[in-house]
Protein backbone atom coordinates (compact mmCIF):
# COMPACT_ATOMS: atom_id res chain seq x y z
CA UNK A 1 0.00 0.00 0.00
CA UNK A 2 1.17 3.26 -1.03
CA UNK A 3 1.53 5.32 2.18
CA UNK A 4 3.59 8.89 1.29
CA UNK A 5 4.06 10.09 -1.92
CA UNK A 6 7.13 13.01 -2.60
CA UNK A 7 7.41 14.00 -5.91
CA UNK A 8 6.94 17.14 -8.61
CA UNK A 9 3.60 18.53 -8.75
CA UNK A 10 2.56 18.22 -12.23
CA UNK A 11 -0.80 19.40 -12.69
CA UNK A 12 -3.70 19.90 -10.03
CA UNK A 13 -7.05 20.75 -9.87
CA UNK A 14 -9.62 21.25 -7.16
CA UNK A 15 -10.53 17.21 -7.41
CA UNK A 16 -7.22 15.80 -7.80
CA UNK A 17 -3.82 16.71 -8.21
CA UNK A 18 -0.90 14.47 -10.25
CA UNK A 19 2.11 13.89 -8.80
CA UNK A 20 5.38 12.88 -10.78
CA UNK A 21 7.80 10.60 -8.41
CA UNK A 22 11.11 9.39 -10.77
CA UNK A 23 8.94 9.48 -13.80
CA UNK A 24 5.96 7.96 -12.56
CA UNK A 25 2.74 9.95 -12.24
CA UNK A 26 0.14 9.17 -9.47
CA UNK A 27 -3.25 10.52 -9.89
CA UNK A 28 -4.14 11.85 -5.92
CA UNK A 29 -7.73 13.02 -5.10
CA UNK A 30 -7.54 15.72 -2.85
CA UNK A 31 -9.77 17.67 -0.75
CA UNK A 32 -10.28 21.31 -0.82
CA UNK A 33 -7.70 22.15 2.13
CA UNK A 34 -5.34 20.26 0.48
CA UNK A 35 -5.43 21.84 -3.14
CA UNK A 36 -5.18 25.31 -1.52
CA UNK A 37 -2.01 25.20 0.26
CA UNK A 38 -0.25 23.27 -2.66
CA UNK A 39 2.66 24.81 -4.58
CA UNK A 40 2.34 25.62 -7.64
CA UNK A 41 2.81 23.38 -10.27
CA UNK A 42 6.10 22.57 -10.97
CA UNK A 43 7.01 22.51 -7.29
CA UNK A 44 8.04 19.82 -4.79
CA UNK A 45 5.17 18.21 -2.67
CA UNK A 46 4.73 15.93 -0.13
CA UNK A 47 1.52 13.83 0.58
CA UNK A 48 0.13 11.76 3.17
CA UNK A 49 -1.52 9.11 1.13
CA UNK A 50 -4.71 6.42 1.75
CA UNK A 51 -4.89 3.88 -0.71
CA UNK A 52 -7.99 2.69 -1.97
CA UNK A 53 -8.86 -0.58 -3.05
CA UNK A 54 -11.60 -2.10 -4.53
CA UNK A 55 -12.63 -4.95 -6.75
CA UNK A 56 -12.05 -2.62 -9.96
CA UNK A 57 -10.54 0.03 -8.85
CA UNK A 58 -7.31 1.15 -6.88
CA UNK A 59 -7.34 5.07 -6.25
CA UNK A 60 -5.07 7.22 -3.98
CA UNK A 61 -6.07 9.99 -1.85
CA UNK A 62 -3.65 12.66 -0.90
CA UNK A 63 -3.49 14.82 2.21
CA UNK A 64 -1.02 17.69 3.61
CA UNK A 65 -1.80 17.07 7.23
CA UNK A 66 -1.67 13.54 9.27
CA UNK A 67 -4.79 15.18 10.80
CA UNK A 68 -6.76 15.50 7.53
CA UNK A 69 -5.86 11.79 6.39
CA UNK A 70 -7.26 10.63 10.14
CA UNK A 71 -10.65 12.40 9.95
CA UNK A 72 -10.55 11.20 6.48
CA UNK A 73 -10.41 7.41 7.47
CA UNK A 74 -12.24 7.62 10.42
CA UNK A 75 -15.03 9.03 8.22
CA UNK A 76 -15.17 6.44 5.72
CA UNK A 77 -15.07 3.81 8.56
CA UNK A 78 -19.00 5.49 8.79
CA UNK A 79 -21.49 3.31 7.24
CA UNK A 80 -22.70 4.83 3.68
CA UNK A 81 -19.83 7.32 3.84
CA UNK A 82 -17.55 6.60 0.95
CA UNK A 83 -14.47 8.32 -0.06
CA UNK A 84 -16.02 10.90 -2.17
CA UNK A 85 -18.27 12.25 0.49
CA UNK A 86 -15.51 12.28 3.19
CA UNK A 87 -13.61 13.87 0.43
CA UNK A 88 -16.75 16.74 -0.07
CA UNK A 89 -16.93 16.69 3.67
CA UNK A 90 -12.99 17.44 4.48
CA UNK A 91 -13.64 20.18 1.68
CA UNK A 92 -16.66 22.00 3.11
CA UNK A 93 -14.96 22.40 6.13
CA UNK A 94 -11.42 23.19 8.17
CA UNK A 95 -10.45 19.58 10.25
CA UNK A 96 -10.38 21.66 13.57
CA UNK A 97 -14.55 22.88 12.69
CA UNK A 98 -14.89 19.65 11.97
CA UNK A 99 -14.34 18.07 14.81
CA UNK A 100 -15.49 20.54 17.06
CA UNK A 101 -19.03 20.87 15.15
CA UNK A 102 -19.50 16.89 15.79
CA UNK A 103 -18.50 16.89 19.60
CA UNK A 104 -20.34 19.87 19.99
CA UNK A 105 -23.11 17.97 18.41
CA UNK A 106 -23.76 21.18 15.73
CA UNK A 107 -26.01 19.67 13.12
CA UNK A 108 -27.06 22.70 11.77
CA UNK A 109 -23.30 23.79 11.00
CA UNK A 110 -22.25 20.37 9.35
CA UNK A 111 -25.37 20.43 7.21
CA UNK A 112 -24.39 23.59 5.64
CA UNK A 113 -21.35 21.55 3.93
CA UNK A 114 -22.34 20.49 0.42
CA UNK A 115 -24.05 17.35 -0.17
CA UNK A 116 -24.90 16.54 3.69
CA UNK A 117 -28.27 16.46 4.31
CA UNK A 118 -29.47 17.16 7.99
CA UNK A 119 -29.84 13.30 8.47
CA UNK A 120 -27.04 12.63 7.37
CA UNK A 121 -25.58 15.66 9.50
CA UNK A 122 -27.06 13.52 13.19
CA UNK A 123 -25.39 10.38 11.47
CA UNK A 124 -22.49 11.79 11.24
CA UNK A 125 -22.26 13.80 15.23
CA UNK A 126 -24.00 10.39 16.66
CA UNK A 127 -21.32 7.91 14.77
CA UNK A 128 -18.69 10.10 15.17
CA UNK A 129 -18.52 11.48 18.67
CA UNK A 130 -16.59 8.58 20.31
CA UNK A 131 -13.78 8.05 17.07
CA UNK A 132 -13.41 11.97 17.15
CA UNK A 133 -12.64 12.61 21.23
CA UNK A 134 -9.02 11.97 21.09
CA UNK A 135 -9.05 14.60 17.92
CA UNK A 136 -11.01 16.75 20.05
CA UNK A 137 -8.12 16.21 23.07
CA UNK A 138 -5.38 17.87 20.58
CA UNK A 139 -7.86 20.53 19.68
CA UNK A 140 -8.55 21.29 23.34
CA UNK A 141 -4.99 21.29 23.99
CA UNK A 142 -3.03 22.33 21.33
CA UNK A 143 1.05 21.98 21.41
CA UNK A 144 1.92 25.30 21.67
CA UNK A 145 4.73 25.73 19.44
CA UNK A 146 1.91 24.40 16.93
CA UNK A 147 -0.46 27.07 17.67
CA UNK A 148 1.78 29.77 17.94
CA UNK A 149 3.38 29.13 14.31
CA UNK A 150 0.04 29.37 12.94
CA UNK A 151 -1.18 32.65 14.62
CA UNK A 152 2.35 34.50 14.28
CA UNK A 153 2.35 33.06 10.07
CA UNK A 154 -1.36 34.61 10.54
CA UNK A 155 -0.21 37.78 11.89
CA UNK A 156 2.86 38.29 10.14
CA UNK A 157 0.68 37.82 6.61
CA UNK A 158 -1.64 40.39 7.84
CA UNK A 159 1.18 42.95 8.94
CA UNK A 160 2.40 42.48 5.08
CA UNK A 161 -0.82 43.33 3.88
CA UNK A 162 -1.19 46.66 5.95
CA UNK A 163 -2.85 46.11 8.36
CA UNK A 164 -1.88 47.18 12.33
CA UNK A 165 -0.30 45.00 14.31
CA UNK A 166 -2.40 45.41 17.64
CA UNK A 167 -6.10 45.11 15.39
CA UNK A 168 -4.55 42.21 13.65
CA UNK A 169 -3.77 40.31 16.99
CA UNK A 170 -7.09 40.87 18.21
CA UNK A 171 -8.98 39.68 15.24
CA UNK A 172 -6.88 36.79 15.13
CA UNK A 173 -7.49 35.73 18.60
CA UNK A 174 -10.74 36.17 18.95
CA UNK A 175 -11.43 34.15 15.56
CA UNK A 176 -9.08 31.27 16.98
CA UNK A 177 -10.77 31.30 20.33
CA UNK A 178 -14.52 31.52 18.71
CA UNK A 179 -13.45 28.57 16.66
CA UNK A 180 -11.31 26.45 19.73
CA UNK A 181 -8.27 26.71 17.57
CA UNK A 182 -7.72 23.99 14.88
CA UNK A 183 -8.39 26.57 12.08
CA UNK A 184 -6.18 26.07 9.09
CA UNK A 185 -3.53 28.97 8.26
CA UNK A 186 -5.48 29.90 4.89
CA UNK A 187 -8.91 29.65 6.34
CA UNK A 188 -7.52 31.76 9.67
CA UNK A 189 -5.98 34.61 7.09
CA UNK A 190 -9.20 34.71 5.17
CA UNK A 191 -11.38 35.03 7.89
CA UNK A 192 -9.19 37.58 9.60
CA UNK A 193 -9.33 39.72 6.37
CA UNK A 194 -13.44 40.11 6.08
CA UNK A 195 -13.48 41.23 10.00
CA UNK A 196 -11.01 43.50 9.44
CA UNK A 197 -12.41 45.25 6.07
Amino acid sequence: MIAHLQGTLISKSPVAVVVDVRGVGYLVHAPLSTYYALPAEGGEVTLKIHTHVREDAIKLYGFLTGEELVIFEKLIGISKVGPRLALSILSGMPPGELVTAVMNNDVARLATIPGIGRKTAERLTLEMRNKFQDLADGIAHPAGKETNAVLDDALSALVNLGYRRPEAEKALKALWEERGGGVMLEQLIKESLNRLS
